[in-house]
């Protein structure tokens, strides 16, 4: 997998640089939020700007003469408050150079993306401005091929390998994240433009197009076949193998598709959304959940950042004039969404339990733009409640009199302090969208979960615990870096509950003709058994698959106890317990998720609720204390 770069780490990547420049904390914005009521605020973002003229590159070319715009990766806070601009790898100051560059595509693309959208919303002509400028320096990262270099030093020489080696490489030899985010860009300049400079708007077309024929030639040949994965059949025509990445080109597919694009552009844009939407997976009682997967090597893998996969369907299927594709996106938003929600907000990494409990701004953006895309306006609160205190920290993620949204929370509820352009980026694009919607509740407050519980199988009685030299498989982690190998019998204690809850035990199945069997119970109670197989590897990068499995019955309201009794070696990652009805309370706003099979009325505090079924659609309002859930569906209870 090619995982996202610029996520919560900062300045250790580049230490004393002597281009660097600083903006005191107590900066004036360019349009503060606190004096137009709005909550963009591009203060930041402008800090990070920059502007340089590149030296002659072959094959490489723009619009017009002169600088083009440019946008600095990471802002480094420092002891006094100020930020200081830095590039990403280690620093040369004597070719005042780093190892990777100062500026990159990922950024320049998505960055302009905030500018066009803030322009059309609020009709700002620096925003306009600042688009085009940053528009013109990610045509002149894009080669002949279609493909786009990634890095840029900060005077603006083009870097195609950097160091550490990031694939591909060089980086405009093949498809890339890249090359999709510089598709959304393109996209999105051109519906802009077209109306506004019919010059700039046919170059930006023409550069789309040869972007368009590079995802052809090079991933779209492979439209209709498919890869095996632990027995599964996923789309090969994915971008990267990724439905994260193809889903930032589909963003950009839809606006241009919109605005009167291109054949190639409706085929590309139908075929990519196609394939993201045969990524969903699980059921309302099954893992994923419904999910749309973004990793199409493994189906043990969800990561919250760049899983823009529903909002893109949703542009999709409105572009298109395609509803299927919007059914796949109500699977994720209101299947997925509520239950990782409830289970303490949107962790960057399920794999498959959840173990990477970071939380970064491009986690955050992505689900509330998917339940922003099919309208559902109510979960989006919670969702964006995390840019204003409701999250581990307990803190506000998002200084709406600066612009700054900082770069992340770890698990244990440390704040990274630091705020680069990509935590920038999204947290201006979740702001763009909530202006958009001011009628989006703005919850406050210390979140309380009652979701999904962690039990490491180490933690029981019987059986043998395991330490492999690496905790990540190659398509999914061991939680908690071991396992518990099991031939006999093993026992646990969990905490108990008020509810009956679904048992997840999550084992490492095998494609073998006598796989482990394990039997499961609680007390007296039958739980289920577990044949512990999945299909061919194939593409897979580890045989065998991590995954979690639902046993057939529930744990009964009450019990403290679960016991596995294997036939043949099991081995077991940890057990996922989940509340038939889980909730977050936010303040007075409480979000349940039910993965019942009937319906409930749950007693909760509060005035109003609002009742949704498992495909999204608003099926009871009620004005007591007294919640209706039904079946894989959620509800929102207003004090």
């Amino acid at each position: 997998m090619n995982p996202t770069r610029r996520t919560v780490i900062g300045g250790a990547l580049a230490a004393a640089a002597a281009s660097t420049v600083t903006l005191p904390a107590s900066a004036s914005a360019s349009a503060s939020a606190s004096a137009s009521g709005r909550l963009s605020n591009l203060a930041h973002l402008d800090f990070l700007r920059a502007s340089v003229t590149p030296p002659a590159a072959a094959g490489h070319t723009t619009f017009g003469s002169g600088p083009v715009g440019v946008l600095w990766t990471y802002a480094d806070r420092q002891a006094d408050g100020s930020y200081k601009r830095i590039g990403g790898g280690a620093y040369d100051a004597a070719s005042n150079t780093y190892g990777q560059g100062a500026f990159n595509a990922d950024d320049i693309a998505r960055a302009a993306v905030v500018y066009l959208r803030h322009w059309k919303q609020f009709h700002s002509a620096a925003s306009l401005e600042a688009a085009r400028g940053l528009l013109r320096s990610l045509t002149f990262l894009q080669s002949p091929n279609g493909n786009v270099v990634l890095w840029m030093q900060p005077d603006g020489t083009l870097n195609p390998s950097a160091d550490p080696v990031e694939l591909p490489d060089p980086s405009d030899s093949g498809p890339s994240y890249w090359l999709a985010r510089t598709v959304w860009a393109l996209g999105e300049g051109y519906a802009v433009f077209r109306s506004l400079d019919r010059a700039f708007a046919m170059f930006l077309r023409d550069r789309l197009e040869l972007a368009i024929a590079a995802l052809e030639r090079q991933v779209l040949v492979r439209y209709g076949q498919y890869n095996v994965v632990d027995g599964r059949r996923l789309p090969a025509w994915l971008i990267v193998n990724g439905a994260d990445a193809t889903s930032e080109a589909v963003l950009g597919l839809s606006a241009y598709v919109e605005a009167g694009g291109s054949a190639s552009a409706r085929r590309a844009l139908s075929r990519f959304a196609e394939g993201i939407a045969a990524m969903a997976a699980g059921s309302t009682r099954e893992w994923p959940f419904r999910a749309l997967m973004p990793w199409g090597e493994s189906m043990s893998d969800w990561h919250a950042w760049g899983a823009q996969m529903p909002s893109a369907l949703a542009a999709a299927a409105h572009a298109l004039d395609a509803p299927k594709l919007r059914a796949a996106a109500i699977g994720d938003t209101a299947g997925f969404t509520p239950l990782l929600m409830t289970a303490g907000g949107p962790d960057n990494g399920w794999l498959p339990t959840p173990i990477d409990r970071t939380q970064i701004a491009y986690g955050v953006d992505a689900r509330l733009q998917g339940v922003l895309s099919v309208g559902l306006k109510q979960v989006a609160a919670f969702v964006a409640a995390w840019y204003f205190g409701a999250n581990r920290a307990g803190q506000p993620m998002y200084d709406p009199t600066t612009g700054r949204t900082y770069d992340g929370i770890s698990g244990d509820g440390t704040i990274n302090r630091n705020s680069g352009a990509e935590s920038s980026i999204h947290g201006q694009l979740s702001m763009l969208a909530l202006d958009a919607h001011p009628d989006v509740a703005r919850l406050t407050g210390t979140p309380s979960y009652d979701g999904l519980q962690i039990i490491e199988a180490e933690s029981g009685t019987g059986g043998q615990v395991v330490t492999p030299p690496s905790a990540w498989t190659g398509e999914s982690q061991w939680s908690n870096g071991s396992y518990l190998s099991v031939d006999g019998t093993a026992t646990w204690t969990v905490p108990a509950s008020s509810q009956q809850r679904l048992v997840l035990p999550v084992v490492n199945l095998a494609d073998t003709p006598t796989p482990a069997r394990t039997t499961w119970t609680s007390g007296v109670r039958a739980l289920g058994t577990l044949t512990h197989v999945c299909g061919p590897q194939g593409i897979s990068a580890a045989p065998g698959a991590l995954l979690p499995l639902t046993l057939a019955n529930p744990l009964p309201a009450g019990a403290t106890t679960i016991t596995a009794k294997a036939q043949g070696t099991a081995q077991l990652d940890a057990l996922l317990l989940l509340p038939t009805v889980s909730s977050l309370r936010i303040g007075d706003a409480v979000l349940l998720a039910s993965v019942d099979t009937h319906a409930r009325v749950m007693s909760v505090a509060g005035k109003h609720s609002y009742t949704y079924d498992a495909a999204g659609r608003l099926v009871a309002r009620g004005n007591a204390s007294r919640a209706l859930v039904v079946p894989g569906g959620f509800t929102v209870v207003l004090g």
